[in-house]
């Protein structure tokens, strides 16, 4: 699979630069060419069968807690070099990175990610992906891995932009969500079929002592 480092100046690239800096969000349908959504989706799949997806915590540190009435997806933290198809992908985003620091000046040094499967029925509800006690998080970016995902399915992500307007993302193969991690609500929505992203955070330096 060939390296996906694009340049930062690439009109894909700006273009969500201007909607963050716009609107706080940005929603890009056609993101991820066909053949890395697909091939990241088995790594997802290969995964969750040999047993390396568990359940995701609510919280951070001593405090974080399994709990399913809030959230009920299996997750892996992904590592350069474990995957190829996921090293396609770090190398993608971080072209985004740098294309946010090079025109919002937002100081981004890192990215993490996961692979976030959520089963039939299962749901994150309402919250906002900052924790209270570590401002690192700045920047929220979900990549869907569904192949021929139908409004009907349900598992939309909901996103609260103000106190009274929603709007909802199909978590389709290939699209891309991102939006400022402290500044908009969301929740997932529960779906009638397993449901595949890889979610991650654009982090800057944080005020966490060491």
């Amino acid at each position: 699979m060939p390296a996906m480092q694009i340049p930062s100046d690439h009109p894909l690239l700006l273009q969500i630069v201007d909607d963050l800096s716009a609107n706080g969000w940005s929603q890009q349908n056609i993101f991820l060419p066909v053949d890395l959504t697909q091939a990241l989706a088995a790594e997802c799949r290969k995964r969750a069968a040999e047993g390396e997806l568990a359940p995701a915590a609510v919280g951070r540190g001593s405090s974080s807690e399994i709990r399913e009435g809030i959230r009920g997806d299996q997750i892996q933290w992904i590592e350069p070099g474990q995957d190829e198809a996921c090293d396609s992908y770090l190398q993608l985003m971080d072209s985004l990175r740098q294309a946010i620091n090079r025109h919002l000046y937002l100081g981004l040094e890192d990215f993490e990610s996961h692979f976030a499967m959520y089963p039939p029925g299962a749901f994150y509800l309402k919250h906002l992906d900052r924790f209270h006690d570590d401002d690192r998080r700045v920047v929220s970016a979900v990549v869907y891995l569904n192949e021929g995902w139908l409004p009907a399915h349900g598992g939309q992500l909901r996103m609260y932009l103000d106190e009274t307007a929603k709007f909802d993302v199909e978590p389709i193969g290939g699209c891309l969500v991102v939006f400022l991690s402290g500044e908009v609500p969301h929740e997932v929505l529960p779906a009638t079929r397993e449901r595949l992203s890889l979610t991650g955070w654009f982090r800057r330096r944080g005020n966490e002592p060491f």
